[in-house]
């Protein structure tokens, strides 16, 4: 065959005979190109394994770890990605800033959605409550149910279901009732001025050891605290096990008051004197001279 007769091949050729060192570093960096982004793959398939069985590990939340773990691989491929489009010579820089640009955008679009997001990932990470713990989050009280990636389900006491956004219980105060296995029933008691200390503290003491539940090798307090505006109060604090706090609570109240009843100690509360005055009357003869002037 004759190459003459075929003028297009044979600018091919000649254009090939000219490019020579042109045409094989385009090749290599074709053949690097693949290399960064196989290697790129690689290194987001492990990494992201990898930090897929860290979380689990640490118990966190498997639609929080499958979402962290999907993140991080994708990540990690579109930086290979523009690694390799920029080894064979493509201008990245435009390419990052679409992306930070789209980025943005939704980042401004989802500000409320991606801030709930991230305080249920630190809910879940650092676990200030968990699912079955009586806690107090904000203005609400209850149960923790469940903890969402974007919000926290939590059952009151009167059985409602609350539904709270991740971002408020972060940005709130959060108290955890059930954390500890012990905690410190507080019991103010007032009695009547003519009451005597000392025996008001042995009828106490007596009730607060007569309780088994109480934790009597932590020690307990029953100290005269205020000189109230009608009474005399009482501070009774004891220890007892987290689970039995309010029975304790409640046995000790209706023990208090009885043992202060057989005892004669009297439990004063509020009263109010009135006073009667009677204003003199003007008599009949001294106000008809004054209608008769108006008249």
């Amino acid at each position: 065959m004759d190459i003459i007769a075929f003028p297009g091949i044979r600018h091919l050729l000649h254009w090939i005979v000219n490019n020579q060192a042109a045409i094989i570093q385009g090749a290599f960096n074709l053949i690097g190109a693949l290399i960064i982004f196989s290697v790129g793959v690689f290194i987001s398939r492990v990494t992201s394994g990898g930090f897929k069985k860290l979380l689990l590990k640490r118990n966190v939340d498997k639609t929080i770890t499958q979402f962290c773990t999907t993140l991080l691989r994708y990540a990690l491929l579109a930086f290979a990605l523009i690694a390799a489009l920029g080894r064979i010579g493509v201008e990245t820089s435009s390419i990052i800033a679409i992306i930070g640009a789209a980025g943005l955008a939704i980042g401004l679009a989802l500000q409320g959605s991606l801030a709930n997001f991230a305080a249920g990932v630190l809910l879940v990470t650092l676990r200030p409550v968990r699912a079955g713990e009586y806690a107090s989050v904000g203005s609400v009280a209850g149960v923790i149910e469940e903890v969402h990636i974007f919000s926290t389900t939590l059952r009151t006491t009167d059985n409602k279901m609350v539904i709270i956004p991740n971002g408020k219980i972060i940005a709130g105060e959060i108290i955890n009732y059930s954390r500890q296995s012990q905690r410190r029933v507080d019991i103010t008691i007032g009695v009547s001025y003519r009451s005597a200390i000392a025996e008001v503290k042995q009828v106490l003491d007596a009730v607060v050891k007569s309780d088994p539940r109480i934790i009597h090798s932590k020690g307990h307090t029953i100290r005269l605290n205020e000189f109230a505006p009608s009474s005399l109060n009482f501070v009774v604090r004891v220890w007892t096990e987290n689970a039995a706090y309010w029975d304790v609570y409640f046995d000790l109240m209706e023990n208090i008051k009885n043992a202060l009843d057989e005892h004669g100690i009297d439990m004063p509360f509020p009263q109010m004197d009135v006073h009667m005055h009677h204003a003199a009357v003007p008599r009949p003869e001294a106000v008809q001279p004054d209608i008769a002037r108006a008249g």
